[in-house]
């Protein structure tokens, strides 16, 4: 966007940049960052793995369908030869249709989809690309790399460059963009909405709002160096306590949304047809503890970000301005107004034909050619408009229904900032105790976790195909907490907070009694014929996407007696030295069985007490590895009792090292069972 504005010098704007988007655009340039995508994209097509053919088939057609892939005939073509709609479980069969040339050509198609118009036309070697369409070669695509990160580079200097001749305004928000108010004080939720049902634990530490807030303004002023005169607060969450908190860190204004100044001073900003009431009350400045707040226009910026790339682009920048053209009759001229049009810079525009080139373009010449309307940045406005009034109350609440109910109540929230509760709580603790060890890398993993969009994707408000990838980062963020301080990985947080992945899929279910015996060897085949298993390759058993350990693995149980049996991929005996197997019970008790798999079996259960694994005494625990791994626990000794439901996982570990768990996503559940189990199932 930025880079548009080169074409139209009298244009003015502001961009809000959040700074972990700027450090995950230097670990790209300057650190040799890497991501899954990227890694695909660099594979030789030669020496792509099945596994690595069908991520690519599933996520290399992530790009608006109409606007990004149509337009290249050769990578539409791909996308019905893979098929407009397929399972993942069809991608093992597709693969084997996809040809070399399919493969790198799809590899090149979806990295040039992504590269904007403007870069694609302007360069000789990106426009050569197009034009070939197809057919590329290893060397075209390492190029076509060598480009995305020579475009990477221009970002921050071109925004530089922009500020430096007054024609951009840079400000900044929170660090990880996390919900301000939240962080504050979960109970704040209450306020909009009094019946919200909150997290089990309260999340209340202002100093952490604090942190977000300096953090952001240290780094902004080390990349750009200056501190930003402005703040968009993530979401546009505010309450009066934050403001004041944003004033104290030298902020001279933030935005938000109108219905924010809605609730805060009573009364309706605009009729039932949307139009404004007052629009000068809408449309000015205000201030609160000495902080300038702006109010966006919620109705044009959410045509900007949902409706206009629907429409013909000259009719869309034609409405804009007719719109703005309007609000100007209605206003008084003898003073300048303002009217905010705020959305988030990366979503809307692939909805947009032609990356939205020709709406812009269209805006902007229309804007250069209006008189009665100039466009501003926010700190200039501001030195022209003297007259600021005055807010008694600030409303907390963010852009969303003025509320914050996308971030908070439903279950899956709640869960997630139990978590957070939880593994903040922890680390806090650990280094009051451990004063003199550095936990910089712990913390700014707990900072990460406190960022908006985790919660974004929780709950029944917004989906997504990666929500199980943004599930799995979350709870890998406040894994990361304990790895920094050697302790042990809380059971729970492999345990999915998406409730529709916390199920594992099963191959049939306890049918009755089992009586294995447990020497190592498959005895008989009926031995766990009545149990159930897993097979690890279809459940995602394996934590890293190298090749899993486990093959299956086998359960049941009798009256008295939980049994599990694990089959490895090849035997025991290829394991490395040293190597563990783990049976963890999460609830309705934390036990913990270790099994050492080479030389003397040692099989020992332990009891969570308080934050330690304890041995637990006399528990006779009956295991044997052989072919296969097989263990009894019986219920007694992990204190089950009849109907009681169990949840455990299997893991298997070196050392401090986990190297496979099963299931990786989720937990096996069992339920005790009563006396006359077997005779119900049989009858």
């Amino acid at each position: 966007m930025a880079a548009v504005l080169g074409d139209y010098p009298e244009i003015r704007q502001t961009f809000n940049i959040v700074p972990s988007l700027i450090e995950q655009i230097l670990d790209y340039t300057d650190n040799n960052a890497t991501d899954a995508f990227l890694d695909a994209t660099r594979k030789r097509i030669s020496e792509l793995t099945d596994d690595e053919k069908i991520f690519i088939l599933e996520n290399f057609f992530l790009a608006n369908w109409d606007n990004m892939i149509r337009p290249f005939p050769r990578y539409y073509e791909l996308l019905v030869k893979r098929g407009l709609r397929v399972l993942r479980s069809d991608l093992n069969r597709t693969i084997k249709y996809f040809t070399k040339n399919d493969f790198l050509d799809l590899q090149v198609l979806f990295n040039l989809a992504w590269i904007d118009p403007m870069f694609r036309n302007r360069d000789p070697f990106l426009a050569h690309l197009i034009t070939k369409g197809k057919n590329y070669t290893e060397d075209e695509k390492d190029v076509l790399i060598e480009k995305q990160f020579a475009i990477l580079r221009e970002i921050i200097p071109t925004y530089k460059e922009m500020r430096s001749r007054g024609q951009v305004e840079v400000s900044t928000s929170p660090f990880f963009h996390p919900i301000l108010p939240l962080l504050w004080d979960t109970d704040m939720a209450r306020i909009p909405i009094p019946d919200v049902r909150l997290p089990k634990r309260r999340f209340s530490h202002p100093e952490d709002a604090q942190h977000q807030i300096l953090t952001a303004l240290d780094y902004f002023e080390q990349i750009f160096g200056f501190r930003p005169s402005g703040m968009w607060p993530s979401e546009g969450a505010v309450s009066e306590d934050i403001i004041k908190t944003i004033h104290a860190a030298g902020i001279q204004w933030v935005a938000t949304d109108e219905d924010i100044l809605s609730r805060s001073l009573g009364e309706a900003l605009r009729d039932s047809s949307g139009n404004a009431l007052n629009p000068s009350v809408l449309y000015s400045v205000y201030n609160f503890s000495e902080v300038s707040i702006i109010f966006r226009d919620h109705k044009i910026s959410d045509l900007l970000g949902f409706a206009y790339s629907g429409w013909d682009p000259k009719s869309a920048a034609s409405d804009l301005i007719a719109r703005l053209g309007e609000i100007r009759r209605s206003l008084p001229s003898t003073e300048p107004h303002i009217v905010p049009i705020i959305l988030d810079g990366e979503n809307a525009w692939e909805y947009y034909r032609n990356d939205a080139h020709d709406f812009f373009r269209y805006l902007y010449e229309g804007f250069s050619k209006t008189e009665w309307l100039k466009t501003t940045t926010i700190s200039d406005f501001l030195k022209i408009q003297s007259r600021k009034k005055s807010l008694n109350h600030l409303a907390a609440g963010s852009w969303i229904y003025a509320n914050f109910s996308v971030w908070i109540g439903h279950e899956e929230d709640n869960t997630s900032w139990d978590y957070l509760t939880e593994t903040r709580e922890y680390l806090e603790t650990f280094q009051k105790t451990h004063p003199d060890k550095n936990l910089d890398s712990a913390w700014k993993s707990l900072y990460a976790a406190e960022g908006s969009d985790w919660n974004w994707w929780y709950g029944d408000d917004h989906a997504t195909e990666l929500a199980e990838e943004f599930d799995e980062l979350y709870r890998l963020n406040l894994m990361k907490v304990y790895k920094e301080t050697g302790a042990d990985i809380p059971p729970q947080l492999f345990i999915p907070v998406l409730r529709s992945d916390r199920a594992t899929a099963l191959a049939g279910a306890i049918r009755g009694f089992i009586h294995p015996k447990i020497d190592g060897i498959m005895t008989s085949y009926f031995e766990w014929y009545q149990g159930a298993h897993i097979d690890v390759e279809k459940s995602g058993g394996s934590m890293h996407s190298t090749e899993s350990l486990i093959s299956k693995v086998y359960y049941g149980f009798n009256q008295d007696t939980l049994f599990i049996r694990v089959d490895p991929k090849r035997s025991f005996d290829h394991l490395f030295e040293g190597m563990v197997l783990s049976i963890q019970i999460i609830k309705p008790f934390p036990f913990k069985l270790s099994v050492s798999l080479r030389n003397d079996i040692n099989a020992r259960l332990f009891s969570k007490q308080d934050d330690d694994w304890v041995e637990v005494r006399g528990g006779m625990i009956d295991a044997a590895v052989g072919d296969i791994f097989e263990c009894g626990v019986a219920f007694q000794d992990i204190h089950a009792k009849e109907h009681d439901e169990l949840n455990l996982f299997i893991s298997l570990q070196r050392g401090d090292e986990e190297i496979e768990r099963c299931p990786w996503r989720g937990y096996i559940t069992v339920t005790v069972p009563t006396p006359d189990f077997d005779a119900m199932m049989w009858y």
